[in-house]
């Protein structure tokens, strides 16, 4: 029976040292790159370079998750309570050698910490934009509502990570972790086109504005089941497209669909029916169906908007990319490179599409200030 602690702050300073660290090399970056810049300038590369991170983070929690490597050291913050897999070698070797395939290995405790260590160098990189951002709060007139809530999501997204080990991969909280991150990054996004120069495009009209909200709440609704196929196991469910098991109707059980329970049971704690993992898969892929279209009609409307080309060519590739990653876990066995990827294209319109409804918002602030603006009065001047 394992009597390791689920959690143990033993090593937690340590950890923040090395999350310091992590975040010294984009900092400096930063600085260099941008040293004879404005401060808006420099708060704008750092929010999109711990974007660019964030991104990475999320690629690197859906490897973490799809390796197998999310109980790869069994505790939380460090791993048998030490920092990395270096002090905690007897711990590990030992769960190893009593089960070598399972999912305690040294490859699997490395993965998993590597994980905790970049997520805690992002952790450190946006509380240094929001305290940036109050610094240069009058400065640059931008609301520090984005920065507090990134920062306090962030704290969010740490407690299902340590969830994520204590719970034992529960299913509900893996997904709510995937979404979490997702949010973050969102969150982000929204910063760097605050920071941004506002376009000098047409805004975008209501029709496009009201369906890009559609689809926004959509992809989310999408990714959400996509989170629930994954964590429980359920894509090789079907194996075959269009059919599911030869059939366009597969027999389904929806005890799958039961939020609160165990991985691989029941709410009643029964061991899950296959036909349970079956209904998991195809309501996704019938949801597939419906977000793939109402993404290519979005990608059309921005093409005819002048100024949002970018964001129309964006939707459509990220489009095509999710179907073919879709299709490649179905019918080539869940490979790992497409699996992430499939991750990253669902990471990929969230930007997209926060980033254009951000857009908007912003432009019809602007301009709504503009419109505000007290007009100059001129004097006269007699000959």
């Amino acid at each position: 029976m394992d009597t390791t602690p689920l959690y143990d702050l033993q090593p937690l300073a340590r950890l923040m040292l090395l999350g310091i660290a992590v975040a010294l090399l984009p900092l400096a970056w930063v600085w260099w790159r941008h040293r004879h810049g404005s401060v808006g300038q420099r708060l704008q590369a750092l929010t999109w370079v711990t974007l660019f991170l964030t991104f990475d983070l999320v690629l690197f929690g859906a490897f973490t998750r799809l390796t197998d490597s999310g109980l790869g050291c069994p505790d939380w913050p460090g791993c048998y309570g030490a920092a990395s897999p270096v002090g905690a070698h007897a711990d590990i070797a030992a769960a190893q050698q009593a089960m070598p395939t399972g999912p305690v290995t040294f490859p699997k405790a490395w993965i998993e910490m590597i994980h905790r260590y970049l997520a805690t160098g992002v952790g450190v990189l946006i509380i240094v934009l929001l305290v940036g951002s109050w610094v240069e709060r009058r400065r640059l007139k931008v609301s520090l509502m984005w920065p507090v809530l990134t920062l306090i999501w962030v704290c969010v997204q740490g407690a299902f990570g340590a969830l994520t080990v204590t719970m034992k991969l529960f299913p509900a909280i893996v997904t709510l972790h995937l979404l979490g991150g997702l949010a973050l990054l969102a969150l982000l996004r929204v910063q760097s086109v605050a920071y941004a120069p506002a376009a000098q495009s047409p805004p975008l009209p209501g029709r496009a504005h009201r369906w890009l909200w559609l689809v926004f709440a959509l992809v989310w609704l999408q990714v959400a089941l996509g989170g629930w196929v994954s964590t429980n196991y359920a894509v090789l469910a079907c194996t075959d497209f269009p059919t599911c098991q030869g059939r366009w109707w597969p027999p389904m059980d929806w005890s799958g669909f039961s939020v609160w329970r165990d991985l691989g049971h029941t709410a009643a704690g029964d061991p899950l029916p296959f036909a349970a993992l079956t209904a998991i898969h195809y309501t996704h892929r019938l949801a597939a169906y419906v977000v793939l279209a109402a993404l290519v009609f979005a990608a059309l409307l921005l093409r005819r908007q002048p100024g949002w080309r970018t964001e129309s060519h964006w939707l459509l590739a990220l489009s095509a990319l999710q179907l073919l990653t879709g299709l490649s876990n179905v019918v080539l066995g869940w490979p790992l490179l497409a699996a992430v990827m499939h991750t990253g294209g669902a990471a990929a319109l969230v930007l997209v599409l926060t980033g254009a409804l951000a857009r908007r918002h912003f432009e019809y602030a602007a301009m709504a200030d503009q419109l505000a603006a007290p007009i100059p009065r001129f004097s006269a001047q007699t000959s």
